[in-house]
């Protein structure tokens, strides 16, 4: 079972999502240049939303970190054990299993875990803590000598090397997602631990604009409250870069997948499903908005329920949606996403679609669609778990 969002979102003047040189981020799509907002902006702020809400309940959620080893010292110390003891024990017993650490004691990459999986780990340094201790490597010397640097790391590979096989396995056993929500969401990828991967349940896709993009430029000044009256001119002046857009937004999950990743837990499935819904409508990025306040909620939101397959409907506006003397930018985009709706619809059946369900703000545009909509969201989401909640409890283990 595949459940589907289709999500139109118009914002006022805003930099929700910015690139290397601090511009809003952008794209060409169908040969105009369009406003865009990366995948990644979505799914930080989505899982922002599960914690900020209350959606999903804080040990049912994961952190993606490279500070893996202070965490996990923190938790050894304030259990009474030495501080520098307990940072080398974990940075022995994480590269004994090849998430390895720098110099600096960070991992070489982002690790994304459940809070569960973290606590296990604590949980186990401690309860094998003598005989980790018996093996971590000695505190690196003060000679920063390459030959000490050298013998340094090689003392720390033998020292990994010597954790026993049944604390590894049991380190490797651990590390079975949490029952994380949003781990099991957005699926996690280990590069030295490719058999601790998990599939992601849902894609997101990059939001981009309906409408063409014009980026517009903020100069502002700033000046100094305490200046003396003689002084004049601004203290601080720059320049903003920034656009307004009405975005398409579409994402997907899979339904078997995320009831897998989550140990097979229908409950907490059900909880998840509803919780991505109302995050993925609600959660807004937060870029730049203490400049720009730019909260503004969708216009449109779309749930298709299917039993397999994919449509996004960015093909709807290839060529960008306008004004015009009969609908607003928001109108015409819907109308434009109805159409092309309408067009798949009858090139491709519908025998795979087993629902719609759609809350807009705006009847206007809603030709094909408008059977599938629904009063209000809380509608939606109720009729879209009668629907997956009967489907979650049929899926076999």
């Amino acid at each position: 079972m595949i459940m589907e969002l289709h999500i139109l979102q118009n914002f006022a003047p805003s930099n929700l999502n910015r690139d290397d040189t601090g511009s809003p981020k952008d794209c060409e799509f169908g040969g105009y240049r369009r406003a865009r907002i990366s995948s990644q902006c979505y799914k930080r702020a989505i899982r922002q939303t599960f914690g900020s809400q209350g959606l999903i309940e804080p040990d049912k959620l994961a952190s993606r970190t490279k500070r893996l080893v202070d965490e996990l010292s923190r938790r050894l110390i304030d259990r009474g054990k030495d501080q520098e003891l307990a940072r080398r024990v974990v940075e022995n017993i994480l590269n004994g299993i090849e998430l390895k650490t720098k110099d600096d004691g960070k991992t070489q990459y982002l690790i994304f875990l459940g809070q569960t999986e973290i606590e296990k780990l604590s949980q186990l340094c401690f309860d094998y803590w003598d005989k980790l201790v018996e093996i971590v490597p000695q505190a690196p010397a003060n000679d920063e000598t390459g030959a000490k640097k050298t013998k340094s790391k090689d003392a720390k590979k033998e020292s990994a090397k010597a954790i026993p096989s049944e604390i590894k396995n049991a380190t490797l056993n651990v590390l079975d997602g949490g029952r994380a929500v949003d781990l099991a969401l957005f699926g996690r990828m280990l590069a030295d631990l490719p058999e601790k991967n998990i599939d992601a349940a849902s894609q997101v896709a990059h939001a981009i604009s309906t409408n063409k993009a014009s980026m517009e430029f903020d100069f502002y000044t700033a000046v100094d409250d305490l200046r003396p009256d003689d002084n004049q001119g601004s203290d601080m002046l720059g320049t903003i870069e920034f656009n307004s857009s009405c975005f398409y937004r579409y994402a997907n999950l899979d339904v078997r997948q995320l009831l897998s990743n989550l140990g097979n837990d229908r409950e907490l499935a059900h909880r998840a499903v509803r919780g991505f819904i109302t995050a993925a409508v609600t959660a807004v990025p937060t870029g730049k908005q203490n400049s720009m306040a730019a909260h503004n909620l969708p216009s449109f939101v779309m749930v298709v329920i299917r039993e397999k397959g994919f449509w996004s409907l960015a093909n709807a506006f290839t060529k960008p949606v306008r004004p015009s003397g009969d609908g607003d930018l928001i109108e015409n985009s819907i109308r434009s996403l109805d159409s092309y709706w309408k067009g798949l619809a009858e090139m491709y059946g519908q025998n795979q679609i087993s629902k719609c369900f759609v809350a807009s703000l705006r009847e206007e545009g809603l030709d094909n669609l408008k059977p599938a909509r629904c009063s209000n969201l809380k509608e939606v989401i109720d009729n879209t778990m009668d629907l997956l909640g009967n489907s979650i409890l049929e899926i076999q283990s």
